[in-house]
């Protein structure tokens, strides 16, 4: 094909090739070939079975292979026919692996939102994952029906998160998919209750550790914070408190006793609570334990 007299004879593989191309020309079988795989009902010979795991919900299903339309496997370049050739397979590829539909969600928009969201808030694979599982799952029992797609998507996001105990309020994930907070509230409350699914709280060290690497906080400030959590697990005054509140008024004060001063604004701005919050939280803390029993010292 490539033109080229040179042939080499590979005594390893039993086999003779061309030195340019890599075109096998002869070659002859060391070992027995593998009996033919027995047909299942599953399978319609559209070579859907073949290539590397996909997850469920994917609209493409690639068979693992990188075409290039300008070079070979060794790096070298492609005369004009060799491209054409090229262009015609991975054509061909993409039109034969687009074709599977795993359900209702490849017929929405919901997919594309919630990768979309999913990359912006900065979100791993596997929970963008877990939200399209949510959203089908949801889908498939009727329970957005009469909703809005970005609430929607904003309840499976944040389940998808609280699943995976990703510190993520759902303020944030509201402002992320652009619809109101009591909104993708009302619609999570629908698909916790009607999904089936186990959903558990974000527990607070989750937001202490997120909160404590974008602050900059100490070894020390961290695990002053962590004893006071533990502290006020047992305080049946402080049970009903936002969890991520409750993380900021006590970073806060612990990083003032500890000398390392951090703004109630930054704080704020980390934990996404208003400084009004984060004032009567801070206040309500202390005025709870009193600044003696505060010990911020660790253990």
């Amino acid at each position: 094909m490539c033109r080229s007299s040179h042939r080499i004879v590979d005594p390893v593989r039993s086999e003779t090739h061309c030195a340019e191309c890599g075109l096998v020309f002869e070659d002859s079988a060391i070992l027995a070939s593998p009996p033919p795989p027995l047909e299942t009902g599953g399978s319609d010979g559209s070579g859907r079975g073949i290539g590397p795991f996909v997850r469920p919900g994917g609209t493409k299903r690639f068979l693992g292979s990188t075409l290039s339309l300008t070079r070979d496997g060794q790096g070298k370049r492609l005369d004009w026919h060799r491209r054409y050739e090229f262009q015609h397979l991975k054509r061909v590829m993409l039109r034969q692996t687009s074709r599977t539909v795993d359900g209702p969600l490849d017929r929405t928009p919901a997919r594309t939102e919630i990768q979309t969201v999913g990359e912006s808030m900065g979100l791993p694979s596997v929970v963008i994952a877990e939200a399209e599982g949510v959203y089908r799952e949801a889908k498939v029992r009727g329970l957005f029906r009469g909703r809005s797609l970005p609430a929607s998507v904003g309840a499976c996001l944040y389940a998808a998160c609280r699943r995976f105990s990703i510190p993520r309020t759902l303020g944030e994930v509201a402002q992320a998919v652009g619809a109101k907070r009591s909104e993708v509230g009302r619609t999570f409350k629908v698909v916790q209750r009607g999904s089936g699914l186990a959903i558990p709280s974000v527990g607070s060290k989750a937001f202490l550790t997120r909160y404590a690497q974008e602050l900059a906080l100490s070894p020390r400030v961290r695990s002053t914070v962590e004893t006071m959590l533990d502290q006020a697990r047992d305080d049946p005054e402080l049970s009903g408190l936002s969890p991520h509140g409750l993380v900021a008024a006590l970073i806060y004060l612990a990083a003032e006793q500890n000398g390392e001063h951090r703004s109630r604004a930054q704080v704020a701005r980390v934990s996404s609570v208003t400084e009004v919050t984060l004032r009567s939280t801070s206040r309500l803390v202390e005025r709870i334990w009193g600044r003696k029993s505060v010990d911020l010292q660790p253990e």
